[in-house]
């Protein structure tokens, strides 16, 4: 996340805070705990990624028909590094890859081109495509939630109707900060790494919803509009001005990830082109390196981690964007020794969604099924001890089959959502593809 974020009611968790997914087994053996980013959630291009070779929305070039490869292995890359980030807790991969601001980036491009059309057909597709997901991610966790025990109703009138967040995510869904399960087979803080990804639904949902007028913004007043939010996260992202609940936190993500969402408005109308490639090189390294300044004056208990400290996360995020976006090579297909990761890479682009909203829950399920390796029969004191020091190797391993499951289970959910024939794995093989609705 990209600051701490307090929950409508009860504790919606903190960007870089510790998440309590390990109990039992794993607090025995005092094993790390983990902190908590939100992964990226893709954006709709109006093609599958199974339709085979694309084109980059490329900047004073006319769009070819189809997806562009590199921007797909972009986000695929996002979405493994949030697994990774979240099993391991790295606070250096914010730094690496700052993948939040990548992909407010892309959806900003690919937003700025389908605004070619009527504003609010556009608009009326990105949620549409958003919805359905949402509800089928939102059903299951409320049920759980209701059978535990939970009543919103008892934190006031305004969380009750919050609980609309979960159909419509304008704001922060309600959610107890402990938990009951069936069975009691997870940890009470499960509800709360559950429902806390939904602050990008909230951010990405702000953002569609004010393209028009970013965009319109951005035709007269270039700069100004790129760079309007940066100098907005320094006031609201430094404690400089407070803005108290909820609404503080969804100013400061609309503020912090803003000039990436514009930035791709500029990457689509060519602005970047006009400038020298050695003087935009050189600007967004002397922005990174204000980032890493910033950042070092402000490290939190995380420590280097951006996602706690929001101008540096805004400022780190906008420069690396930005030579992504100059230096981004137009591929019709993978290249070379990539071209064997085409399969995965597609069906990560067609369940972005599906691995967005599940992942954080899978994790925590994770530790359920690795306690119980304890419990083997043949397990001794050593074989104890070596499981203790892999258990969040263990975790990571396991969490790649429990995310494939979700895609069989509820990922076809995005084809309907999309107007596709459903299909359970679309990698853009053969039998994973389907022609789409009429």
């Amino acid at each position: 996340m990209t600051q701490q974020h307090q929950g409508a009611q009860g504790g919606q968790g903190a960007a870089g805070t510790e998440n309590p997914y390990a109990r039992s087994y794993a607090s025995q053996y005092g094993l790390p705990r983990q902190r908590t980013e939100e992964p990226p959630l893709p954006e709709d291009t109006g093609t599958r990624a199974e339709d085979g070779p694309a084109a980059p929305p490329q900047s004073g070039k006319p769009a070819k028909p189809g997806r562009d490869r590199y921007l797909d292995l972009l986000r695929g890359i996002a979405l493994v590094r949030v697994v990774v980030y979240h099993v391991f807790g790295w606070a250096w991969l914010s730094i690496v890859f700052p993948s939040m601001g990548v992909m407010f980036a892309l959806a900003g491009s690919l937003m700025a081109r389908s605004l070619s059309r009527p504003a609010w057909g556009v608009i009326r597709g990105r949620i549409r495509r958003l919805l359905p997901p949402l509800w089928a991610f939102g059903a299951l966790v409320l049920t759980l939630l209701f059978v535990g025990g939970w009543n919103p109703a008892d934190g006031g009138t305004w969380s009750l109707a919050s609980v609309l967040n979960y159909v419509f995510p304008l704001g922060a869904p309600p959610y107890p900060e402990e938990a009951g399960f069936p069975g009691g087979l997870l940890d009470g803080t499960w509800a709360a790494q559950a429902a806390e990804v939904l602050w990008y639904l909230r951010t990405y949902l702000w953002f569609v919803l004010a393209s028009p007028l970013l965009l319109w913004a951005f035709r007269r007043a270039p700069w100004v509009t790129l760079l309007a939010p940066m100098a907005l996260t320094a006031v609201v992202g430094t404690g400089l001005v407070r803005i108290p609940g909820e609404t503080g936190n969804a100013v400061t993500d609309f503020a912090v990830y803003g000039s990436c969402w514009v930035l791709g408005f500029a990457h689509q109308e060519g602005m970047l082109t006009k400038v020298p490639r050695y003087l935009a090189v050189s600007l967004a390294a002397l922005v990174m390196a204000f980032g890493l300044w910033w950042a070092s004056g402000h490290l939190t208990a995380d420590g280097w981690d951006l996602n706690s400290i929001p101008l540096a996360q805004a400022t780190w995020s906008f420069g690396f964007v930005v030579i992504l976006l100059l230096y981004s090579p137009s591929w019709q297909e993978l290249p070379g020794r990539l071209a064997k990761w085409d399969r995965l890479v597609t069906l990560a682009n067609n369940r972005a969604v599906t691995i967005y909203l599940w992942h954080n829950l899978l994790i925590a399920c994770t530790v359920l099924i690795v306690d119980k390796f304890y419990e083997l029969p043949f397990m001794d004191e050593r074989m104890m001890d070596a499981l203790s020091t892999t258990y969040t190797m263990w975790m990571f391993i396991l969490t790649w089959p429990l995310i494939g499951l979700a895609i069989v289970t509820v990922g076809w959910v995005e084809d309907i959502a999309a107007k596709r024939r459903p299909r359970l794995w679309p990698d853009g093989s053969r039998r994973g593809t389907g022609r789409r609705r009429g």
